[in-house]
């Protein structure tokens, strides 16, 4: 499906921004620019839902679906408390979990729009083996 490749080329653009300004934050700079970060945060869920939909339309490993609707539920929660968590020394664990959440929702974005394709797919031809990701030769 269309939308679920455009949602990961989106995702893909916005993913190393997110990353470039956290690092930016963890090195002190470019504070100016945590509301572009927050904005950027709320859009990667947004997509993580609008595929999680379309893969669970399409047919999709409905345990993936369910994870990825949660996570973009954890997501913003993280985000905006991870400030009042762990503060002191030990805050660098709270900001290498923002990076792996955010990781790992891209990678739910790459995965459920790979699921979305195999499903069209499958919906085309007819084949079961085709959504189930097998050949079919």
């Amino acid at each position: 499906m269309k939308t679920a490749s455009i949602l990961q080329g989106v995702t893909r653009v916005i993913g190393p921004i997110l990353i470039l300004l956290g690092i930016l934050f963890w090195t002190g700079n470019a504070y100016q620019l945590l509301s572009v970060h927050i904005g950027l945060g709320i859009v990667l869920v947004v997509i993580l839902w609008t595929t999680a939909v379309l893969a669970a339309r399409a047919g999709a490993n409905r345990g993936m679906v369910a994870f990825a609707v949660a996570w973009g539920v954890m997501m913003p929660w993280f985000g905006m408390t991870q400030a009042n968590l762990f503060p002191g020394q030990l805050h660098w664990i709270i900001r290498a979990l923002h990076l792996v959440v955010g990781i790992v929702a891209m990678g739910l974005v790459d995965g459920l729009g790979k699921q979305v394709r195999l499903g069209a797919v499958a919906a085309t031809s007819g084949s079961p083996d085709a959504r189930e990701g097998r050949a079919t030769a």
